[in-house]
């Protein structure tokens, strides 16, 4: 299924900190936004400013890159979902952490955004080599549960229900409607509580 999501590969980018909440990840103001095209543009932006062009997000060695490497509890805070669109928009596609703040999980596997764990020593290795080489590809393996650079292979862990619907693309809640049209179609038309021509003419 096109939805799979079996390996993340790309450059890495390491944000030192534990508990990034979802307020500095995207400030409170960007959620009047209708959709969530933009938000990219403001991700950690009040930080970045603070850094004065200092923080990973600004720096051109970590442009591109599309494996963030977190400390521990990320993403807590509020339930916001623009925090993970917005770190989305920027062009991750794959985080590893110590941990992740559950409702940030949660909105991250609804987007096919796998966030692996690691223990600390981990992680703080993987931070380290990708800031002694931003040009490293780093392979996050969520059939094998390894996170690889270059010869440094380490274990990654994933809970299984999360794994197996990444795996299957069974997370993609729209793909599925879409691919299982046809049976939803005939399902329908044996529902008798449901006129499925007047469904098909709007």
């Amino acid at each position: 299924m096109v939805s799979e999501v079996k390996t993340v590969s790309g450059r890495g980018i390491p944000l030192v900190g534990n508990d990034i909440d979802t307020d500095r990840i995207i400030p409170a103001r960007y959620l009047k936004a209708v959709t969530f095209d933009g938000l990219g543009e403001g991700v950690f932006i009040d930080d970045r400013k603070a850094l004065n062009g200092e923080h990973p997000f600004d720096q051109p060695q970590y442009q591109g890159a599309k494996i963030l490497i977190v400390n521990r509890n990320f993403g807590c805070g509020s339930s916001r979902e623009h925090a993970p669109q917005a770190i989305a928009k920027w062009g991750i596609q794959a985080l590893v952490g110590e941990s992740f703040a559950e409702i940030f999980f949660g909105n991250c596997v609804a987007m096919g955004i796998p966030c692996l764990t690691g223990d600390a020593a981990i992680v703080k290795q993987l931070q380290q080599l990708v800031a002694a080489n931003p040009q490293a590809s780093v392979t996050v393996n969520l059939e094998t549960l390894e996170v690889q650079i270059g010869d440094y292979t380490a274990p990654v862990s994933i809970g299984e229900g999360s794994r197996n619907m990444f795996v299957s693309g069974s997370w993609d809640a729209c793909g599925q409607l879409v691919a299982n049209a046809n049976q939803i179609r005939e399902t329908v038309t044996k529902l008798p509580y449901v006129s499925w021509g007047k469904l098909a003419a709007n």
